[in-house]
């Protein structure tokens, strides 16, 4: 869509659903872009909903956790179509059979082909691919072929010479690993061609993405290694302090997420080029963006590298408004969004609001008995993006499960003011009601809500290292019952 067009897309009543590409279907691997991706925009666009949004579609770590990516500008090749690519023959229907082999195999295997059969044209759009994005894809490529001659080790594990960038190490490494490294940008490639190509078949049935950015870049990362003078290390290159969060509502002893904290001077130097650069690069792949911790924009929590937790840290201001508006200044007609849960400060709403961005407003945590809590449907203005709960919440069925007497009663009580006084929930579809018909601009449901899914279905317990990151619906959990019911609901509240 045109960047004109991006403008209003927050500023009329839209409903949307929250899944992950790795959650689509998949009778291998994880979900991906293939014909399951298409299949469930044609879901939201027969339901009436007009927005689909994803959690960060970066290439993770071995824990699969989207917020901690190895750049904050490469797509996750694990969500690249293996049978796009047989229909392009570059991969034979033997590769797909069983795929015992590797994804990272296949998709050398289909380099290869593509080396060999390839058009004039193909061959130039990914030229033009790797010369485009040359300012972070050349170092992610030299980054991860580097990082698979270590046997994975972070680069500050690396020997001296390659973790500290000597030119001449570096010069000759790009030589002795050109066929790895142009692996990895043809891979870039496809991912990139690939997502594009949903977001216009997306676009053409009135779907637009959304895509969520973390505010930080995981230290094991091209980014890091490549501009290690952007953030906040040592003369060694360590971390001294690593971001997180304090104690909240998801944490007793905080969250000590490990991020190294940006050093902000060294970012104005140069006009905020690096995060005007990813900024970018996000708006071309998402319709809307999401700025995951947006608190931290304006001030983030420091944690000393030494401590095992998150309690002991500071709040060390950040310079958020000139950074935004850098960026506004770059991308006038970006779609932002802030997330803007926890501990927020009225400087953080004063910062939000003056870049006019839509926050964040979870019913989950409405039910506090408080008449002036702000997650009260009542309580919920225009310009703000309702959830159920989001992907860090357990699921809508399963919170209501789990809740105390008192807290049910509270749920109950405010059920029954809009129905009648023998009302019983019909949880998680009066939770979905209830979000769809506030005055958010835009209500999120998450896919396991629509689907009635308990809590073994969650997609991520915060604060937890194992068990996250895996959940993967399918369509025989979509009943007829429950698609009309969110059709209904959707057309009956004016999200249509």
């Amino acid at each position: 869509m045109s960047q004109q067009a991006k403008v209003s897309l927050l500023n009329q009543r839209r409903a949307g659903v929250l899944l992950h590409i790795s959650s689509l279907p998949s009778t291998n691997y994880v979900g991906d872009l293939g014909a399951e991706a298409y299949r469930f925009v044609d879901f939201l666009h027969d339901a009436g909903a007009t927005v689909w949004q994803t959690l960060p579609i970066n290439m993770p770590h071995a824990d699969n956790s989207p917020y901690q990516a190895l750049s904050a500008f490469a797509g996750n090749p694990d969500f690249i179509s293996l049978e796009a690519l047989q229909a392009q023959d570059l991969l034979s229907k033997d590769d797909l059979i069983g795929l015992f082999t590797s994804k990272t195999h296949l998709l050398a295997s289909a380099y290869a082909a593509f080396n060999l059969q390839a058009d004039k044209k193909s061959l130039q759009a990914f030229i033009r691919f790797c010369k485009k994005q040359a300012h972070w894809l050349n170092d992610f490529a030299l980054f991860l072929s580097l990082r698979h001659q270590f046997n994975q080790a972070c680069w500050s594990d690396w020997p001296a010479n390659y973790k500290n960038r000597d030119t001449r190490t570096l010069k000759l490494a790009r030589k002795e690993l050109a066929h790895e490294i142009a692996t990895i940008q043809f891979t870039q490639f496809v991912f990139f061609t690939q997502w594009l190509n949903l977001k216009a078949y997306a676009e053409s049935k009135n779907v637009y993405l959304f895509g969520d950015i973390p505010i930080f870049v995981a230290y094991d990362s091209a980014d890091v290694w490549a501009a290690p003078h952007l953030f906040k290390l040592d003369d060694d290159k360590n971390m001294a302090v690593v971001a997180g969060v304090p104690p909240d509502y998801f944490s007793e002893t905080g969250q000590r997420w490990g991020n190294p904290h940006y050093n902000w001077n060294a970012m104005a130097a140069d006009g905020y080029h690096w995060w005007i650069s990813r900024m970018a690069t996000q708006n071309a792949l998402f319709d809307i963006v999401r700025i995951d911790h947006f608190r931290g924009l304006e001030a983030a929590w420091e944690i000393p590298a030494s401590e095992d937790t998150a309690m002991n840290g500071q709040w060390v201001l950040a310079p958020g408004d000139d950074l935004l508006a850098a960026i506004k200044g770059a991308l006038p007609n970006i779609c932002l969004v802030a997330e803007d849960l926890g501990i927020i400060t009225a400087e953080v709403d004063a910062l939000r609001n003056k870049y006019d961005l839509p926050g964040m407003k979870i019913l989950q945590f409405a039910f506090s008995g408080n008449d002036d809590n702000p997650y009260l449907p009542a309580n919920i203005e225009e310009n703000s993006v309702v959830y159920t709960g989001t992907h860090d919440n357990d699921t809508s069925l399963g919170w209501y499960n789990n809740l105390d007497e008192q807290q049910r009663d509270h749920v109950l009580n405010y059920l029954r003011t809009s129905h009648s006084e023998l009302y019983e929930a019909n949880m998680p579809y009066d939770l979905i009601e209830m979000a769809l018909a506030s005055n958010a601009n835009l209500a999120i449901i998450p896919m396991q809500d629509i689907l009635a899914l308990d809590s073994s279905h969650r997609m991520n317990t915060p604060g937890t290292c194992a068990g996250n990151w895996h959940w993967r619906f399918n369509w025989q959990q979509l009943s007829a019952m429950q698609k009309e019911i969110i059709i209904e609901s959707i057309a009956s509240t004016g999200r249509r």
